[in-house]
């Protein structure tokens, strides 16, 4: 019944239904960019600067200009594996501060500049520090949320497995181990973080089931929401100042 309604709800909308991957696929074929979209703050769909490109059989976001790539398809019920790691120093107006990037889940919407080209959507954070933070994006609405949360110190909510749940639209759900003196700086490293150094491969898993989300960080849960108003959409990679280099994105059945 869920998937007749849907695809009535589609069809009246005037829009494909979301793909449900029925078998691991290579969204990333290793070769070039066919399978996304790019969309850049400054020039729309034209990467005069090559922000975009495939090097080697990976993906470079050279973060010089601000923008995403953006699959062409919608998806919904995966498992999305990306593997990645920083690369060099970061361009203004961010050369001082921490390494960013992150990947947008469930994207709804048309790109907007004004908006650097992030459809709404729920974001997965990577950040130095803060790989894993889920971040929501605003569009036409915000998408919402709950977490089980502790509130530190600092007031703000961090992902505590089995915590009161709270409902998000505005704010930004820390991952359970992030510094509460988390500061934007260029290299910062917190006493729990599960993220490797620079230069090092990471792994972040997102599985997608349902109305929730579960973010994994070189095979540790470090975030979970559920109750989400958005369950389906396209998937984004940012480039947000700085280069990361990315050698994997797959996504596959989320499995029961």
């Amino acid at each position: 019944m869920r998937s007749l309604v849907l695809v009535l709800a589609f069809a009246v909308l005037g829009v494909a239904e979301p793909r449900v991957p029925d078998r691991k696929t290579k969204l990333f074929n290793g070769r070039d960019l066919s399978g996304f979209t790019v969309f850049l703050k400054e020039n729309g769909v034209n990467d005069n600067r090559r922000v975009f490109t495939v090097q080697g059989g990976q993906i470079r976001i050279s973060g010089e200009e601000w923008g995403a790539l953006t699959t062409v398809d919608d998806w919904r019920d995966y498992k999305l594996v990306v593997e990645w790691k920083w690369g060099g120093p970061n361009w203004p107006p961010r050369e001082k501060r921490a390494r960013d990037s992150g990947i947008l889940l469930h994207g709804v919407g048309e790109h907007n500049p004004k908006r650097n080209g992030w459809l709404e959507s729920y974001e997965y954070q990577i950040i130095e520090g803060g790989t894993g933070d889920m971040i929501p994006v605003a569009g036409a609405e915000r998408p919402r949320s709950t977490a089980e949360v502790r509130f530190g110190p600092d007031k703000q909510p961090y992902f505590e497995a089995g915590g009161p749940e709270h409902e998000f639209d505005r704010q930004r759900v820390n991952w359970w181990g992030r510094d509460e003196n988390w500061k934007d700086v260029l290299g910062f490293r917190g006493p729990k973080d599960v993220e490797k150094k620079v230069g090092k491969w990471n792994r972040s898993e997102i599985i997608a089931r349902g109305d929730s989300l579960h973010f994994y960080l070189n095979g540790r849960l470090v975030n979970r929401l559920t109750k989400l108003s958005r369950t389906a959409g396209k998937i984004q990679i940012q480039s947000e100042a700085a280069e990361i280099w990315i050698r994997k994105v797959e996504i596959e059945p989320a499995g029961p």
